[in-house]
């Protein structure tokens, strides 16, 4: 199933048509966000937006024997940090019947 990606610029798009703010003003606005949530994560807060879904970093295992798969070369993973989201009930009820073709 191949779909167009939803960009920020197709974001800031459909607010200003939604809305009729000044696109500047959006895309700052925007900006502003995405940092705070970006912040929060470096904090190790979680991001909760009700009816949407959350995000937390969780924290991956080292691997002292991974091997890379494009050469083969072994390598070590240490341990790290990952963003993982959680799709929140609205969400969740909206997206469920969709089907192959995005269709419901």
């Amino acid at each position: 199933m191949l779909t167009k990606k939803f960009t920020k610029a197709d974001i800031i798009d459909a607010l200003y048509e939604k809305t009729g703010m000044n696109r500047t003003e959006i895309h700052g606005a925007l900006d502003f966000f995405i940092d705070e949530m970006k912040e929060a994560l470096i904090r190790r807060q979680v991001i909760e937006l009700r009816g949407f879904g959350t995000f937390e970093v969780k924290t991956r295992k080292a691997r002292p024997r991974a091997r890379n798969p494009r050469t083969g070369e072994n390598i070590v993973i240490h341990s790290h940090g990952a963003v993982v989201f959680r799709s929140g009930r609205e969400l969740k009820q909206a997206v469920w019947a969709l089907n192959d073709d995005g269709k419901k």
